[in-house]
């Protein structure tokens, strides 16, 4: 059960670390009113005070490199684990 948990854990790690790899800026939409629907035809026409309302995440180039380590090193320890006997 350990090291099924730790190896799940270090492969969640590792996979966000390859996936950022690819990854220049995320842009997150926030929205204003939980129930507000977007104007125009299901949302595809939006002015520019509507694009406005967005958060940018912009990580560095050493967030993958670390994220993929700290990942494959768990995964090591889970597999290095002694088992039940």
């Amino acid at each position: 059960m350990l090291r099924g948990t730790f190896f799940s854990i270090g492969m969640f790690i590792a996979l966000w670390g390859a996936s950022l790899f690819f990854v220049d800026k995320i842009v997150l939409k926030v929205a204003d009113d939980a129930g507000a629907r977007p104007p125009g035809f299901r949302g595809m026409l939006a002015n520019q005070a509507q694009q406005k309302q967005q958060r940018v995440i912009a990580p560095p180039d050493w967030v993958s490199f670390s994220l993929l380590s700290v990942g494959a090193v768990t995964m090591l320890y889970a597999v290095a684990l002694p088992r039940k006997q």
